[in-house]
């Protein structure tokens, strides 16, 4: 018999808010965009989604303090470059404030010269159709326009930390 829940609670704080939706199994990714100087901006995000298969559309979120909020608000679009696990060193490199976050990795240019990177899991590349304030975060909802996939295991983060997939079973 499974063990039973905890039993819920109303009052929590903030920490303990955290460590419940950090149970979750998330993937890593890397969120770019071209800023309005036509320079590619980019961070790491584990708060991607499926929205919609017909039509196609993703959505993600960005913390509101963010110094990146004004360059994702105002491009007309995006790319959600899913990692494997090998890039668990890039994940890192992105989650951090160094302006010079695209000497590391393969870049190319996708649609519109947004920044694709290679050797991930997956790349959506998106039209922005909204972005929305919601609690502290930022909502950006896009139209999916081009797919990539390889065969190559995801990077995961859960309760603080990096994770592999493991076997399948």
């Amino acid at each position: 018999m499974p063990a039973a829940a905890s039993t819920p609670t109303t009052t929590f704080d903030t920490r303990a808010l955290r460590n419940a939706l950090g149970r979750f199994a998330t993937g890593v990714t890397i969120v770019t965009c071209l800023d309005a100087q036509g320079q590619p901006m980019g961070l790491t995000a584990n708060s991607f989604s499926a929205l919609s298969l017909d039509p196609p559309m993703v959505l993600w979120a960005l913390r509101c303090s963010s110094l990146s909020l004004a360059a994702f608000t105002a491009a007309p679009g995006f790319v959600v470059n899913v990692l494997a696990e090998d890039q668990v060193d890039l994940s890192r490199h992105f989650a951090s404030p160094l302006d010079s976050k695209f000497v590391h990795g393969v870049w190319t240019a996708g649609a519109h010269g947004l920044p694709l990177l290679q050797g991930c899991a997956a790349v959506f590349q998106c039209d922005l159709v909204s972005h929305q304030v919601a609690g502290d975060h930022v909502l950006f909802i896009g139209r999916v326009t081009c797919i990539s996939e390889a065969p190559v295991p995801p990077l995961l983060f859960q309760a603080g930390h990096y994770r592999m997939l493991g076997e399948v079973l």
